[in-house]
Parts: C-alpha cells; structure tokens; sequence
C-alpha cells in the first residue's frame, strides 16, 4: 500500500489515478484543509494531519505502508510571506512528523512533491538540478528545509527519496474527474480560463517590461498527468532500487509568456475577456525554465502531453464540466 498525503489535492488526486493505473494501492491521507472531498473516489482514506503525532502513529500502525507520496502541505507564495509560522509548521515541522513516523515503521521509500521555488531568481536558464537554491519566500524555504531533511534521514536512517522539483503544473486528466481548484486561485491558466468563463472579471498581466521577446514572464508549465506519471514511474525505481536518492526537475524545457497563455486561452475557448496591464509584482523572474535531462536518463521521462493548447484546453473542459 502507498501512503499519499495530499492525495485529495490537486496534483494527488491526479497521482492516485495513476497509481491504479499501474496496479498499485494508494491510501489517502489528508486533512481536507485545501483537499476536497469530491476528488476522494473509490480509495481508502485516512483523514489526518501531518502535524498531529497521534494521526501519524495510527496511519502507520494500522496499514502495511510500503512507500510514500508526500504532497500535503501549503503552497502560496504569497500568503507564505504573510504568514510564515503557518509554512514552517505545516511543510517543515509536519514534514519532519512524516519523517520520523516513517523511520519508526521502517518505510524507506518517499517521493517527495518538491518546486523550482527552492531556486529563488535564478542565475542561469534553463535551470538544473545543480543551480544553487536560495528561495526568496517561505514556501520555497520550508520545501528546501525538507529536502535537505531528506537528505540527513537518508544518511542516518537509510531513507531512499526523490525530491521531483516542478516547474508550473497545469491542465486536467483526461477522465475529466480532477483539476486546479484553490481557494485563493493565484496560477496564470485558472485564472485567465475564469475570465473567458465570466466567473472574472478580467486578468491581470503583472509586468510587460521584462528582457523576454514580448515583456511577459516565461513560465514552464506541465500537465499534471505528465507530473502524476513521473511520481509512479519514480516511486517503481525507487522501490526496486534502480535510482538512487537524488533531486530531479520535472517540465518541459520550454518556456511560454503570459500573453502567449492568454491568447491560447482566447483561441482555445473562443471567448474574448479583459486584459489589464500592471505594475510586476516583486519576487517574480522573469524567466524560469527546467532543464530535463536528468529526468530523462535517470526515469526514462519526459512530458508527452504538456502543450500548450492541450493543456488549456483540457483545463477549460474540465471548468465548463464542473459549471455544468
């Protein structure tokens, strides 16, 4: 059994998914504080918080866990510099609950759901793994803290991880049954899909004077069944010892500008919407692009279905389904 924490979010729903697919059997941890229940179908849940011992100690105790998917935890940038207590107790403190109450099972395997905000500005495109991290918030802080955690556990414990960093997940299953719905939504393509849906009233370019061809960030962005992929195909190698502990970006190489999102979207949905030009908000690079060869010599991966169009457009199916 595969102990998911998160598994009621965003990217885990999507990794439960294809866990089935490949004849495995997640388990679901999570304390619905941004998960939904709506996206728990037809697998076991625990419901759970990594912060509580007592939480930990019964979800390990109770069922045969072989390995772990680690996706729980806060992930806006924004309110992580408003509130960092909340990000160091949630991803760091929780996180190290996770660790311990593994090492006391004597679960070794873990993939953890790292980001490229463990980077900071960067200092060369495309980045790869070896790019010096300096994040410049609590969120990508909090997750550095816990990769280097990793790390240490790793040494006096014999934890074996993969710390996938993403660049920008996006898109929805083709199933149709999950996709990108937080509360706030601070990620371009939702965003952007609400304005053409009218549930906006228009989106927000923050920035045009950028060193990129047409002023607008570049952003990596991957479909979330590419991401899903990569977790089971990782956690396969990991648990037959094929790959050693490492780091590994997942995304495309590519980078796409916020007008080139906003006008797939237009094309894509067919509608027109409100377009305003800001001021850039501080903190934003104007570039971040992954390099992907380790990704592709260490699992044998690549992004087959991250596209542009393919990923607005199963994004935007996915919101027309759910407004229906």
């Amino acid at each position: 059994m595969i102990l998911v924490t998160g598994g009621a979010g965003y990217i885990g729903s999507h990794t439960v998914d294809a866990l089935k697919a490949a004849g495995l059997e997640p388990l679901i941890f999570d304390n619905f504080s941004t998960g939904h229940r709506s996206f728990v179908r037809d697998t076991p849940l625990f419901e759970g918080d990594l912060c509580n011992l007592t939480d930990l100690a019964r979800v390990f105790g109770k069922y045969p866990i072989e390995g772990v998917l680690h996706f729980a935890g806060k992930a806006l940038v924004g309110e992580s510099v408003q509130k960092p207590e909340v990000y160091y107790e949630t991803n760091a403190l929780g996180g190290l609950n996770l660790l311990n109450a593994m090492r006391d099972a004597e679960v070794k395997s873990l993939i953890f759901s790292s980001t490229c905000a463990t980077y900071g500005v960067p200092q060369r495109v495309p980045i790869d793994e070896s790019h010096p991290q300096n994040p410049i918030n609590p969120y990508g802080d909090t997750k550095l803290a816990f990769e280097r955690a990793m790390r240490w556990f790793g040494e006096a414990h014999g934890l074996k991880y993969l710390s996938l960093r993403y660049f920008n997940a996006a898109g929805a299953g083709a199933n149709g049954k999950f996709g990108e719905d937080h509360e706030p939504e601070t990620h371009l393509i939702p965003l952007v899909l609400g304005a053409a849906a009218g549930l906006r009233k228009d989106v927000r370019i923050l920035g045009t004077d950028y060193s990129t061809p047409d002023g607008t960030c570049l952003r990596d962005y991957i479909h979330v069944s590419d991401l899903a992929r990569a977790h089971v195909i990782g956690l396969q190698k990991l648990m037959s010892d094929a790959v050693q502990s490492q780091a590994i970006n997942l995304g495309t190489g590519h980078g796409y500008s916020v007008r080139e999102v906003i006008d797939t979207a237009r094309r894509v949905t067919g509608k027109d919407f409100r377009v305003r030009e800001t001021e850039r908000r501080p903190g934003d690079p104007p570039e971040l692009v992954a390099a992907v060869e380790r990704a592709q010599k260490v699992l044998g991966w690549s992004a087959t279905q991250s596209g542009l169009e393919h990923i607005v457009d199963t994004a935007w199916k996915w919101l027309t389904r759910l407004r229906t």
